[in-house]
């Protein structure tokens, strides 16, 4: 399963950090940020996590976290 979200995350450290936290806290297989892309995208790819899940995570940090629509 592959999940893309639309973020307001801006900085290389932020994103780094709530990678490593998604990764704990998930069985995800790989987390990523694009900074460059005007969606600030974070994609997750992996079979043991719920969209939802992530999206409070990212939104428990202080940052806005929704699903991206294609």
């Amino acid at each position: 399963m592959v999940e893309v979200f639309k973020t307001n995350v801006q900085e290389v450290a932020i994103s780094t950090m709530l990678i490593q936290k998604l990764l704990d806290r998930f069985k995800a297989d790989k987390i990523s940020f694009d900074l460059e892309d005007c969606d600030k995208v974070l994609r997750v790819e992996g079979d043991n996590f719920s969209p939802d899940e992530i999206i409070e995570s990212v939104n428990s940090f202080g940052y806005n976290c929704e699903i991206l629509a294609y």
